[in-house]
């Protein structure tokens, strides 16, 4: 039976010795009935939540959200243009553990609804650019999660056996996640303090100046260093804002240029679908698995033969920008395992049931929605570099090896610089 708000406001009392509750409410936070959450107000003027979980299988999750809030310290929240929220207390309830945070205002955009342009999208884009850019000693003292490129590719390839194994899902479907997989370049970025799975709920607005800014973010129980794409695979279920996030996360961020984040964010989009069904198959229900195949069937028809990472999606400008920003080392590891949350297949099939108008002009007249589309262009930031052999590198020209000049030198190097881009050209579509 779910707890009631005065249950729940009561459990605030000893979580924080020395404060009344004056006044409690119910508060909805979408989170797919994981917690019994409520609004107190204290009797010093301060607004807080309470929540606890609702079953064991939630209690994890919101055990990392607590221990992710006690990383950020006064000095990393001093670096985030927006709030997170405060832990200010913990205690028990019942068999369960209640958590109380600090109210923080503001309201949400749903996914689907997400406006392009200037506002949401690009406050979105400037807020993963900074989360992004934190310190990864941050993670690494709490001892939260990190995870190198090489350690998210064999999670992944470790979550397409436990797919195969349900004999379940389209085998079309299996065969392109597996050459994601084996495509090296998709694998080649910098890994950065990331939410985890960040998703449009867990952004909180306020308007300022009638622009809508991001001024909270919730949803810190997946905080680690790993995959930057993992933060943005929600865009796939926000079309028309997709666009405008990415340019304003690549515009703000610091970090190498990263060509291939769009597709890794795609692909994990997709993979959603795959967990779905593997959890259903472990738990043994027929109702998951059921719904599960049917959204994947309806995938697989979406994607068609399409490979998650085109022939051309690398190009020689992308190249060669990456050229001189190669880190020069990763960091150890520490851990491999898949981390899986609680699913919510409403949630899920949010892309492909809302963008019937989009589908229709994208996948033909079958009316099967195109997730390729609504997966929105590619081109986030966040991580890094392509390893480019050095026979594939720009070469000297005639003119810098022998010291010759002049016109001969100027048409020798034009040559040269052509003979090179063709060449790498034809390297990079190999």
């Amino acid at each position: 039976m779910a707890r009631s708000p005065l249950t729940l406001a009561a459990s605030v009392t000893s979580a924080l010795p020395r404060v009344g509750v004056v006044g409690v409410g119910i508060l909805t936070e979408g989170a797919a009935g994981r917690y019994d959450s409520a609004l107190a107000e204290l009797d010093d003027g301060r607004r807080v939540v309470v929540r606890a979980p609702v079953d064991a299988e939630a209690a994890p999750e919101l055990a990392a959200e607590a221990r992710a809030l006690r990383a950020l310290t006064p000095g990393v929240r001093g670096l985030l243009p927006f709030r997170a929220p405060e832990l200010l207390g913990e205690t028990g309830l019942g068999d369960a553990r209640a958590v109380v945070v600090d109210f923080l205002p503001g309201y949400r955009v749903d996914a689907a609804h997400l406006p392009s342009g200037r506002g949401a999208a690009s406050s979105i884009g400037e807020a993963l650019a900074a989360l992004h850019a934190l310190p990864a000693s941050i993670v690494r003292t709490e001892g939260l999660p990190f995870r190198t490129p090489a350690q998210v590719r064999e999670d992944v390839s470790r979550l397409l056996d436990r797919v195969e194994l349900t004999r379940s899902a389209p085998p079309r479907l299996l065969e392109r996640w597996r050459r994601a997989v084996q495509t090296d370049e998709l694998w080649r970025f910098e890994s950065a303090v990331v939410l985890g799975g960040a998703g449009a709920a867990s952004f909180l607005f306020e308007d300022v100046d009638a622009v809508p800014v991001v001024t909270g973010v919730l949803d810190w129980h997946g905080l680690s260093v790993g995959d930057p794409a993992t933060d943005l695979q929600w865009l796939a279920s926000a079309p028309a804002a997709a666009e405008d996030v990415h340019v304003a996360y690549v515009a703000h961020s610091g970090r190498a240029p990263d060509a291939l984040v769009r597709e890794r964010a795609r692909l994990y989009a997709e993979l959603e679908f795959a967990k779905w069904l593997v959890h259903g198959s472990e738990a043994r229900r027929e109702d998951i698995i059921e719904d599960a195949v049917t959204l994947l069937e309806s995938l697989a028809a979406g994607v068609r033969d399409e490979d998650i990472v085109p022939a051309s999606a690398l190009g020689v400008d992308d190249a060669i920008a990456l050229l001189d920003r190669v880190p020069d080392s990763q960091s150890a590891p520490v851990d491999t395992s898949m981390h899986t949350d609680a699913y919510d297949p409403a949630e899920l099939a949010l892309w492909l049931s809302d963008e019937d108008d989009v589908a229709g002009e994208d996948s033909g007249d079958d009316g099967v929605p195109d997730p390729t589309t609504a997966a929105a262009p590619h081109d986030d930031v966040s991580t890094a570099p392509v390893e480019i052999s050095a026979w594939a590198q720009r070469p000297r020209t005639a003119a810098q090896a022998n010291g010759t000049t002049g016109a001969e030198t100027a048409d020798a190097q034009a040559d040269a610089e052509r003979s090179s881009d063709a060449a790498l050209r034809r390297w990079l579509s190999d």
